[in-house]
């Protein structure tokens, strides 16, 4: 596996203990439909929480939440309308990015952005 899809594994990780810590119930981890796939569903506080995460070693091209695009976005949303629509749910929803950025002796800094779009 790619040093890259470690560093990801490693955040996905971390933002799920995170999560679960705070409260929050993990529905599904890398969860799928068509060609967008959502790193962590979540419910908390009666509402489903669609979770993006990014981790990055450096700020040196930007914040790790930077690296959500207007693409990512539109996936992420149709994901959810699929999601929401399979589950029956008529609840609120929301969309976070868990934001985690390691330094070079390994430690990292975990920033949590509710609500981050839509």
């Amino acid at each position: 596996m790619a040093a890259h899809n470690d560093l990801g594994t490693k955040g996905e990780a971390l933002a799920k203990s995170y999560l679960e810590d705070k409260g929050y119930r993990i529905l599904e981890i890398n969860w799928v439909y068509a060609r967008a796939e959502v790193d962590i569903i979540a419910y908390h506080d009666k509402r489903i929480i669609f979770v993006e995460v990014k981790t990055r070693t450096s700020v040196d091209y930007g914040q790790p939440e930077e690296f959500v695009g207007y693409a990512k976005e539109r996936n992420l949303k149709r994901a959810a309308e699929q999601y929401i629509y399979w589950k029956n749910f008529n609840g609120e929803i929301r969309f976070d990015i868990i934001a985690i950025l390691f330094n070079k002796l390994g430690e990292h800094t975990l920033r949590h952005i509710e609500d981050a779009f839509w």
